[in-house]
């Protein structure tokens, strides 16, 4: 299984779906990445992301997106086969 990095805050719920929903797919470990605890974080994570909001999610190399673009990848049938193939 690929390595995912999720940049998120302890307060956002978002964050915690997201967080259920990778476990619940069966991604056992996520590196979360506190940008709260770390304002040059938040500042990397919108220089790779061109977003500002949490969650931003990683599958391997690949920019998910936030939350509503993790669970449109799953509609749309990716999301399982992209935690599974991609390295």
């Amino acid at each position: 299984m690929p390595k995912v990095i999720m940049y998120c805050t302890a307060v956002c719920p978002f964050c915690t779906a997201a967080e259920r929903y990778l476990h619940a797919k069966g991604v056992a470990d996520i590196e979360k990445i506190r940008v709260d605890l770390n304002p040059g974080l938040r500042v990397e994570m919108m220089e790779k992301t061109q977003n500002r909001t949490v969650p931003q999610i990683y599958i391997g190399d690949l920019h998910v997106g936030g939350f509503d673009e993790l669970v449109a990848l799953d509609r749309a049938g990716q999301l399982e086969e992209l935690l599974r193939d991609t390295a």
